[in-house]
């Protein structure tokens, strides 16, 4: 093993409070400080939105419902991963079976997946289902993309009156939360700005509540200057945090009134040259030190998180192979696990997972291994563990002995925070979490913010909703309404609406006269919750158990450097889905798979990536020169080493992909620019650039050619010289 750096980090004491009035709780509960405060909050007539930044494990859940759990009140919970949304409805269930409320509030979870099913099985349309589903119920938990596409009006049919179905549903419900926040981006929370201020100028004053360890000042302040009165918790400002030095002093604490929240945490920095492959190979090379945690400290329970979906699949088996003769077992989480095999992988003895376990689930694990792609990453990733010191397995209580964590950073980071005369960190220091988490977030990689998107892109979703409300059939109802929400929206993303319709009918001119088509690809993805995913294929994934699991997306790129296929045809796929559900009873949506671009069978995955790229056969200078997004055809994929590329780029070639292509190298704008491991940007050559070396030129998809689109100004130049705009830090 490398050598190794290693610290401890503090465990975490959080204030309880007295119970307050009128509040009932079970037997020897007591609330901690911020779960009485985010009560209090919303039960303020004078607060709108409530911020609660608790650290991870404080029992944000809880404060978030706790209201509900009182009496005569109902909230929609919305959660950004499925995986979250599943954990977080077993919490739930479990207050109620705790609380024993008289109302016995009824709890309801829908995913796009549930959503289709039921529909189809009841016969009915998706906004009926809504509708069915919605009806009566004092907790939905959902997730924000069908929040949004509900006040779209996607789900309703020709005719209807736009508010259909978001007119009852806002009116029903009295809290809209939004959980784990911070992972959004610009265009999700331009979103979000803009429902809320649909709900506020519809409906009676409703009350909305962020979750999040680090909320996002973009969002704060612009729902200030919208008019929203706004009420942040921060227990760490309030000095409602302890971060005792012994157990002693943890135990003191304990009989002062204050509840443990994180345990005590040996964290080990493992330097890494940053290689596509360097934290797979160091796992398979070390793999005796996660076999000795399990031998050495009977009843342990781990979890593994990666960047890779590829690399989860290979060291899944590569794990299975070494622990399954010591009797345990090995779990996998990502975002092709098939739904039964997710399920399942929580309560394995190790899971390997990517970004899918690592966004608020509750886990009970006391060793983690995870990589991490910037600062925000690396702080969610370590804070899965020593949430819980002990777990339940066939009926017995297992209380963990340590909580130990590996973090495989790049070699960089290490030298930034342990080495040199100002380091930040010594070997075997003790830190607190506060601290740590300020000290890696100055060291580590800071991600763009896009702070710009908001003026250029936010109010096209602001003109959609505001035509929407000038529907014949509300138009009157909603007259007053309507003028207050585009005056709300023009303030808060500092814009005209007026000036908006006018770049949403200049691009659809643009469209029409390239592909005589009247559509319009660039507000539709201005306007949509996560963007489209024109490069989506669909897969049958033959390595997957469940049959009726094995029917998954999964994005070109990905199956390009990492997958072994087989072409199929979509009918051949939609044949043996129907066959499958029918087979073995298993009902399978197959809505997800209305746009895919091709269709494969998923034979296995590679050992090593291999080489590709994007390809124009034309000029891509002019394009580049405009200096704007652009929706482009001609796109095609160079990967000589693939029988089947020659048949996807018939397709593919023939797309009008929403895009913005800049004369840079790849490698250079994600590094000035700062972008996101999951950014959707490529390389790409033309005709004169084809055989180079390193493609000249880069092309970003969707919501990231949108979010582009905010910052390639600071790669305008004058001669051979980059401009760098004032306040730009790479």
């Amino acid at each position: 093993m490398s050598e190794n750096y290693r610290i401890t980090l503090k465990p975490v004491y959080s204030q309880t409070v007295p119970t307050p009035d009128g509040v009932k709780l079970p037997k020897n509960w007591l609330l901690s400080w911020h779960q009485a405060a985010t009560l209090e909050a919303l039960r303020d007539p004078n607060i709108d939105v409530v911020f609660n930044t608790a650290m991870t494990g404080d029992g944000k859940s809880l404060a978030a419902y706790l209201e509900v759990l009182q009496g005569e009140f109902s909230a929609i919970g919305l959660y950004p991963t499925n995986e979250l949304a599943r954990d977080q409805e077993t919490q739930i269930r479990g207050y109620v079976e705790e609380f024993q409320p008289e109302n016995q509030p009824r709890v309801v979870r829908l995913s796009g997946a549930d959503l289709e099913i039921y529909a189809e099985n009841e016969g009915l349309k998706k906004g009926a289902a809504i509708a069915t589903l919605t009806n009566q119920r004092e907790a939905l938990l959902t997730n924000p993309d069908i929040f949004h596409y509900l006040h779209r009006g996607a789900y309703i049919i020709h005719g209807d009156s736009p508010d259909k179905l978001w007119g009852r549903i806002d009116k029903d419900f009295d809290l809209f939360i939004f959980d784990e926040f911070h992972i959004f981006a610009a265009p999700q929370i331009a979103s979000v700005i803009n429902t809320m201020l649909l709900i506020r100028c519809t409906n009676r004053r409703k009350k909305f509540l962020f979750l999040s360890a680090t909320p996002d000042t973009n969002l704060i302040g612009r729902l200030e200057k919208a008019g929203f009165r706004c009420k942040e918790i921060d227990p760490l400002k309030q000095n409602k945090y302890q971060f005792p030095d012994t157990p002693e002093q943890g135990q003191q604490l304990q009989i002062q009134g204050w509840r443990q929240v994180a345990r005590t945490i040996t964290l080990n920095f493992i330097p890494l040259e940053p290689s596509f492959k360097a934290s797979e190979t160091w796992l398979k090379e070390n793999s005796d030190l996660i076999l000795a945690q399990f031998q050495q400290y009977p009843g342990s329970k781990g979890a593994i998180i990666l960047n890779s979906i590829a690399a989860v699949k290979r060291l899944t088996q590569f794990f299975r192979e070494i622990l399954q003769p010591y009797g345990l077992k090995v779990g996998e989480n990502t975002g092709l696990s098939g739904k039964g095999e997710k399920e399942r992988s929580l309560a394995a003895d190790l899971v390997i997972g990517t970004s899918t376990i690592d966004v608020g689930v509750d886990f009970k694990i006391n060793f983690l291994i995870f990589e991490s792609s910037d600062a925000g990453n690396f702080i969610q990733r370590l804070g899965r563990l020593g949430r819980h010191d002990e777990y339940e397995k066939d009926g017995q209580i297992v209380k963990f002995e340590n909580f130990t964590a590996f973090s495989l950073v790049p070699n960089f980071l290490v030298e930034r925070l342990f080495k040199g005369d100002t380091a930040p960190l010594e070997v075997n220091s003790i830190c607190d979490r506060p601290s740590f988490h300020n000290t890696i977030t100055e060291n580590y990689r800071q991600i763009n913010d896009f702070r710009s998107y908001y003026r250029r892109w936010g109010a096209v979703q602001s003109f959609r909703l505001c035509y929407q409300l000038s529907d014949r059939t509300i138009k009157q109802q909603y007259a007053q309404s309507r003028d207050k929400f585009q005056e709300a929206c023009e303030q808060v993303f500092e814009t005209s609406l007026k000036s908006q319709a006018g770049r949403i009918q200049g691009w659809a001119k643009d469209w029409q006269a390239l592909s005589g088509k009247s559509a319009n690809p660039i507000a539709d993805d201005a306007a949509s919750f996560r963007g489209s995913s024109p490069l989506q294929c669909g897969l049958y994934d033959l390595t997957e158990e469940n049959e009726a699991d094995r029917f998954k997306t999964y994005d070109l790129p990905g199956i390009l450097g990492n997958l072994e296929i087989e072409m199929w045809t979509e009918a051949a796929f939609l044949r043996t889905l129907k066959e499958t559900a029918e087979r073995t009873g298993q009902p399978i949506a197959k809505g997800r798979f209305a746009h895919c671009l091709a269709f494969m069978k998923l034979r296995s995955y590679r050992e090593e990536r291999l080489n590709w790229k994007f390809t124009y056969s034309g000029n891509l200078q002019p394009i580049a020169d405009a200096w704007k997004v652009q929706v482009l055809t001609g796109v095609e994929i160079w990967q000589p080493d693939n029988y089947w590329v020659g048949e996807i780029n018939k397709r593919l070639k023939k797309e009008g992909l929403v895009c913005y292509v800049i004369r840079r190298p790849l490698a250079e704008v994600r590094m000035r620019l700062r972008l996101p491991m999951n950014f959707q940007i490529y390389g790409i050559s033309d005709q004169y650039s084809f055989h180079d070396a390193t493609a000249p030129y880069a092309i970003a998809f969707g919501h990231s050619a949108l979010l582009l689109d905010t910052l390639a100004y600071t790669f305008k130049s004058k001669g051979d010289e980059i401009w760098i705009a004032s306040g730009f830090n790479p």
